[in-house]
């Protein structure tokens, strides 16, 4: 990067209050990480040149939404063909499925795909009908495994992710490794098939086999058009939510978060990564408003990026879901319960790495908001 570069974004924002979608011009200098924005309706300026260190230049790539002042704005289209030509030329999307055999090592997949520069923009936990499983898979239809592999696809829920990355289709598909495990192990032994395959059906994991195939696989998965895909895989009883907070999924603690909560016994039954308007944030804690002196800075944190929702049931775990998270602060916790989520990745009262469920007659409540947030 040169101390002139700047990158420009087309940006939109939903005013609530005008009930109007707003356009802008979003330029991001990385010299010293300040943004400038432009109306692009009313071909005025909208924010002077101002330092913003929440954003960070790797949060810009289109389709995601990042958020600026409060406002959460999606990046739709690059704002020049300079930024086009320097940002986009390499970029690609891919389907990576976690299948139900490697849904146990979801956080470890998870953590070998950020920790190889891959960014996760998409994730859902969806349960699989045989008829949409034979309709993802029409390309296997004459193939002799077809039959182990619905069955094993539908025998429980599967992890549907959305992978951004320069080249992404060949760097996801050199991580996974060969599709025989064995194969993988003595060709490519760091690989997750390597790790975490048994057999050429139960291999942990699922790749899209060029940029063509992974647009139509993520559009089953995440359709475009407003439709939802397929269901996701909450039960809705019995259950706590557990919300990763954007600060931790920024910083590429959303793998480590998944392992510990399965290492300790918790099941997770339903996982998604979503964002959150303000108006939202502040309805889904307004329990604590009045109540907790954090509470819009709490607002604040949760609407700032994204954030991983899951359903947690208790498994074979001896401890409240509760009660594994820790104290909010996480200094207090370090000192007194330092095995705890929020003692291991929290980094202060509001970053604390977790939202969870305070009575446990709210659990079933705060993953139905949840759900309706996805």
């Amino acid at each position: 990067m040169s101390d002139e570069d700047r990158y420009v974004f087309i940006a939109e924002w939903y005013d609530p209050n005008a009930a109007l979608l707003r356009r802008y011009n979003l330029i991001f200098y990385p010299k010293d990480a300040s943004i400038e924005m432009y109306d692009v309706k009313n071909h005025r300026s909208f924010l002077k040149r101002t330092k913003y260190d929440d954003l960070k230049f790797e949060d810009l790539f289109i389709g995601n939404k990042v958020n600026i002042f409060s406002r959460l704005l999606h990046l739709v289209d690059y704002g020049d063909q300079y930024s086009a030509r320097k940002l986009g030329s390499k970029k690609e999307r891919t389907l990576a499925l976690i299948k139900p055999d490697g849904v146990l090592k979801m956080g470890e997949i998870i953590d070998l795909v950020l920790s190889s520069g891959l960014t996760i923009t998409k994730a859902k936990m969806v349960a699989l009908t045989r008829d949409q499983a034979m309709e993802f898979y029409i390309d296997h239809h004459a193939k002799p495994f077809l039959h182990d592999l619905i069955d094993l696809i539908i025998s429980a829920p599967v992890l549907a992710i959305e992978i951004l990355g320069d080249e992404v289709v060949s760097s996801w598909k050199k991580l996974m490794g060969p599709s025989d495990p064995s194969m993988a192990r003595s060709e490519s032994p760091g690989s997750i098939r390597a790790k975490f395959g048994t057999d050429g059906t139960k291999n942990a994991v699922h790749g899209s086999d060029s940029v063509a195939s992974a647009a139509q696989e993520l559009e089953f998965f995440f359709p475009s058009n407003g439709g939802c895909g397929p269901s996701n895989s909450a039960k809705l009883t019995n259950c706590t939510c557990c919300i990763i907070k954007p600060h931790a999924v920024s910083e590429g603690l959303t793998g480590r978060i998944l392992t510990a909560i399965l290492e300790a016994e918790y099941e997770i039954t339903a996982l998604q990564m979503f964002y959150l308007e303000r108006a939202n944030a502040e309805e889904f804690l307004e329990i604590y408003k009045g109540v907790v002196v954090e509470y819009m800075d709490m607002v604040v944190e949760l609407c700032s990026g994204a954030c991983v929702a899951l359903e947690i049931q208790k498994g074979n775990s001896s401890k409240g879901f509760r009660e594994f998270c820790g104290p909010t602060d996480p200094e207090i916790a370090r000192h007194l319960r330092p095995q705890t989520l929020r003692a291991r990745f929290g980094k202060n009262k509001i970053q604390n790495a977790v939202h969870c469920t305070d009575l446990p007659e709210d659990g079933i409540l705060e993953v139905r908001d949840g759900v309706n947030f996805f």
